[in-house]
């Protein structure tokens, strides 16, 4: 059974990364939006086959739901949503592969020098996990995310109050 889950772990890595490669490979916007999607429903993937389920279900409920605005937002901004004017996503493309390469070394590196220490000799269920994870969230984090979540809808206001403004001034010029 767990080398079915290392198979399972180590596959739809894979995926995720294949996906995370392709957002950068496609003239679409929109392709890169999904293909975005794609690799983050794979990282949630990876955390059900870890029996972390409320980790892996809040990352596929929440990538999926802000990959399919980004996309629409981008069928209604961009120039060329479609990708079909053979537009150019590649942006400082040297540097980027350069700071990959150094940021992959740093991570191999530290993967491989850390003293990891032995494995749990037994850890709780995943249904107490959800319960500590559950606890931990509705007490003492619970003024850090409800802080984040109000700061963000602050800031989304914000931005759609400005481009509001702006669209105004543009069509009232």
């Amino acid at each position: 059974m767990m080398e079915l889950r290392i198979t399972l772990l180590i596959v739809i890595g894979l995926i995720a990364i294949w996906f995370g490669w392709r957002v950068f490979r496609t003239s679409s916007m929109v392709r890169s939006a999904f293909s975005l999607l794609a690799s983050m429903v794979a990282i949630g993937g990876m955390f059900l086959v870890m029996e972390a389920e409320f980790l892996g279900v809040l990352q596929i409920m929440m990538m999926g739901t802000e990959m399919s605005i980004m996309a629409i937002f981008m069928m209604m901004y961009m120039m060329d949503p479609g990708g079909l004017g053979e537009m150019d996503m590649t942006h400082q493309e040297k540097p980027s592969i350069m700071v990959a390469v150094v940021t992959g070394g740093l991570a191999v590196a530290v993967i491989v020098l850390t003293k990891w220490g032995s494995l749990v000799a037994e850890a709780p269920s995943p249904a107490q996990q959800n319960h500590d994870l559950g606890i931990e969230v509705m007490q003492r984090s619970m003024m850090i995310f409800e802080s984040a979540g109000t700061s963000i809808l602050t800031a989304m206001v914000a931005a759609l109050a400005t481009a509001l403004i702006i669209h105004e001034n543009l069509n009232s010029s």
